[in-house]
């Protein structure tokens, strides 16, 4: 039995063996500290280079306050354009408004001026014709007005003769009317409709124009109009103008 144990350790079965030196632990606790230290500068180091690679680190805090800056630039240009828009709104409002403005009152004065011409064509006609003696309708006009179913009419009544007073009437119109194939009857003014009489009070002492609109009905059209100077509820004056 000792002999097959003998050969059995000096054959090449035998067992393997491990042949160690044996280290002091105070070696080993150096050895172990050295190497934590180098792993700590090696993690430092690939930290900041990590940093630097991705533009971190100081520049970071450069690049952050240039933003800041022209960040805080460009808000005050757009405040500013902001204000100067506002102001270049208003002012344009005030101009739009101001010509709004002209052009009614060059609108106004044109039609003051045409009517103006009317008048000096007709005493131009009349100092023509010789004077007027008592009281006349010497022009009488009736038209379509821009207001859908409305009618605009405009008259002259003259005083001639000799003038020592004033005089004070009423107007009347007599408005003959075309409607479903009937003619129809309208005068105004007429309290059924709602017509202020003092509208067509007349006071003048050598001459009068008198204008104003009045509204049919729907449908209807205008064939006749009459216009009448009443005095005391006799008539005066009075014209007639066919339409038809």
């Amino acid at each position: 039995m000792k002999f097959k144990l003998l050969r059995r350790r000096l054959s090449i079965s035998a067992p393997r063996m491990t042949v160690r030196t044996h280290v002091p632990w105070p070696v080993r606790a150096g050895v172990a500290i050295v190497v934590l230290a180098l792993s700590a500068a090696l993690g430092l180091w690939l930290y900041q280079e990590g940093k630097r690679f991705a533009g971190f680190g100081e520049d970071l805090h450069g690049e952050v306050a240039r933003l800041k800056d022209e960040n805080a630039a460009l808000a005050a240009e757009r405040d500013q354009l902001a204000a100067a828009a506002s102001s270049a709104e208003s002012r344009l409002s005030i101009e739009r408004s101001a010509q709004e403005t002209l052009g009614n009152q060059i609108k106004s004065l044109e039609l003051d001026n045409a009517k103006l011409k009317d008048d000096v064509a007709f005493f131009e006609n009349l100092s023509a014709s010789g004077p007027v003696d008592g009281l006349a309708i010497k022009r009488l006009q009736i038209e379509k007005d821009s207001v859908p179913e409305q009618m605009h009419y405009r008259l002259l009544v003259i005083q001639g003769g000799k003038v020592n007073h004033d005089f004070n009437g009423d107007l009347q119109l007599i408005v003959t009317l075309q409607q479903g194939g009937k003619a129809v009857i309208m005068n105004l003014p007429d309290a059924a409709t709602g017509t202020d009489a003092k509208a067509f009070q007349v006071n003048f002492r050598f001459f009068k124009r008198i204008e104003g609109t009045f509204r049919i009905p729907p449908g209807a059209s205008v064939s006749q109009f009459e216009a009448r100077v009443l005095e005391k509820g006799a008539v005066r004056a009075q014209r007639t103008v066919p339409l038809s």
